[in-house]
């Protein structure tokens, strides 16, 4: 039996390991290139084609995956002049691994069924390691026909697969889970702060939290800068966290709540990208706080 061919755009921290546990699998994959060509390169070294636009990645492809920054970026990959959309025929299932926003997909979805096309949403839980293990956790929003399809082929890199419900679904309950991680980030900043002003250190912090019903992964990859300063022990940009904190605020607008912790939330991280900290990992928040209360630096 002939196995799915894989379109791929955006093989970045989290892509590369995606993409190579698919190709690994037995499907013929093609990606595309963006700014950074190692990844890209290691896959055409494992046996990977390389297409120069979108348009290329759908017509090779009966699955596309795309693992990008943002819904603006997921648009323009779609709906651009060389966009998938200009290559895709129907039958083609399109797969957005993006943390995005769950109106821009559902509008993606209801654009491309009017060709043929299946958007669906499978957003990610893990780190980059998990990635290059295959160790990922999915959350798919699709009909039932379609996850039945996608199953086996997003097992190759997923250790944890949830259907949670139709298209969009995915997105959203993505976003409810990094507003719920990127709070814990929020808190531990300012616990620590407060620890430093009134002498209880990161590491008397860390020593009793450890092992404790407050122990968790966030909290170990966290304190892996503020108690252990490895700045890459959490390799999620700020920037990145104050876009998904965004597009929790959209959602709760959309839904006639009121958040106010979710806004205490992203002023925090607002804060540090404010100060030119955008492109740093979440952990060093704590550093913008620690700034503007006075407090030296962590590390």
């Amino acid at each position: 039996m002939s196995k799915m061919r894989i379109g791929f755009i955006g093989a970045g921290l989290m892509g590369h390991g995606m993409a190579k546990h698919m190709l690994a699998a037995g499907h013929p994959l093609t990606v595309m290139a963006n700014r950074n060509r190692h990844p890209i390169d290691d896959l055409i070294g494992r046996g990977a084609k390389e297409a120069k636009t979108p348009a290329e990645i759908a017509q090779a492809s009966d699955i596309v995956f795309l693992c990008l920054t943002d819904s603006r970026t997921v648009e323009a990959v779609v709906r651009g002049p060389q966009g998938i959309a200009k290559g895709a025929r129907k039958g083609l299932i399109v797969v957005d691994c993006t943390t995005a926003d769950p109106v821009s997909t559902e509008a993606l979805a209801k654009e491309l069924a009017e060709v043929g096309v299946t958007f669906c949403d499978s957003p990610l839980n893990g780190t980059p390691v998990q990635a290059d293990e295959g160790k990922l956790s999915a959350m798919v929003g699709a009909d039932a026909a379609t996850f039945a399809a996608l199953r086996p082929v997003i097992a190759t890199w997923a250790a944890k697969i949830e259907h949670l419900g139709p298209v969009g679904t995915g997105h959203k309950m993505k976003l409810l889970n990094n507003f719920i991680a990127q709070g814990y980030g929020a808190l531990y900043a300012e616990a620590l702060v407060l620890g430093a002003k009134i002498g209880v250190t990161p590491d008397i912090i860390y020593r009793v939290m450890q092992g404790s019903r407050m122990d968790c992964g966030y909290f170990q990859t966290f304190f892996g800068y503020a108690h252990g300063g490895n700045r890459e022990s959490h390799k999620f940009t700020i920037s990145n966290a104050l876009k998904d904190l965004r597009y929790v605020e959209g959602l709760a607008h959309s839904a006639h709540m009121a958040n106010p912790v979710g806004n205490a939330v992203k002023n925090s991280y607002s804060l540090a990208v404010a100060q030119g900290k955008g492109n740093d990992f979440v952990p060093t928040v704590v550093d913008t706080i620690a700034h503007v209360n006075g407090v030296k630096p962590f590390h």
